[in-house]
């Protein structure tokens, strides 16, 4: 295994790194999603919360078969995050990155106007936030790397501008076409069906690796 990756797996989900930091985190993360549910109630749109259900949901996907990945290969997931954090969760996942990503989908809910028919330079304005927070998210991603807090592993992460496209692509961009295909659903019944199929992937993934074949990642 790489060095990072062994980095990764040490205290890996161990309580005794927690810091006292993630508590006001947590705190904030509550008092959005509380208030945006108390939104909800009054206004039956549950968008803002879907939106951040949905890219957390996304995103917990993306951290499980990353795991896999360092199982079967027994050298390193696609991306690692040795550096320093108050608990790692999984070898690519820690809580300040759980914390960031439940908030991500309702910033971007919010950066949209309610407007169907809105464009920004020519773009539906969905798509052009959908790019442009993916940029951003991407260009943090490697500031990241540089500090080597996020490692990434394999060769074809450095191919093509640096890799940027891919990290583009499967790192941020579906991120955010999730939410306008959660969103743009015309009945509550069929966003949430769509959000319990997000939510099912990883949770039957992760109980078969860590209930059943005894899996670590």
């Amino acid at each position: 295994m790489t060095q990072a990756t062994l980095q990764a797996l040490d205290g890996l989900r161990d309580l005794s790194m927690v810091k006292w930091y993630i508590i006001p985190l947590l705190a904030i993360v509550f008092y959005v999603y509380s208030k945006e549910i108390r939104l909800a109630r009054q206004t039956d749109n549950w968008d803002a919360v879907f939106s951040g259900l949905t890219i957390f949901g996304i995103d917990f996907f993306n951290e499980t078969w990353n795991g896999w990945v360092l199982h079967f290969t027994q050298r390193s997931a696609f991306w690692t995050t040795p550096g320093d954090t108050a608990l790692r969760t999984m070898v690519g996942w820690n809580i300040e990155i759980m914390f960031m990503f439940l908030l991500v989908g309702i910033i971007y809910y919010y950066t949209l106007s309610e407007s169907t028919t809105e464009k920004i330079l020519g773009l539906p304005e969905k798509w052009f936030w959908a790019i442009g927070y993916s940029i951003f998210c991407v260009f943090v991603e490697c500031l990241l790397n540089i500090g080597g807090h996020l490692v990434w592993e394999y060769p074809f992460w450095y191919l093509s501008f640096g890799g940027v496209w891919l990290i583009f692509l499967i790192g941020y961009f579906h991120f955010f076409c999730g939410v306008i295909w959660v969103i743009t659903r015309k009945t509550l019944k069929a966003k949430i069906t769509i959000l319990v199929f997000i939510y099912s992937v990883p949770i039957i993934m992760n109980l078969l690796a860590f209930g059943f074949f005894g899996w670590n990642y």
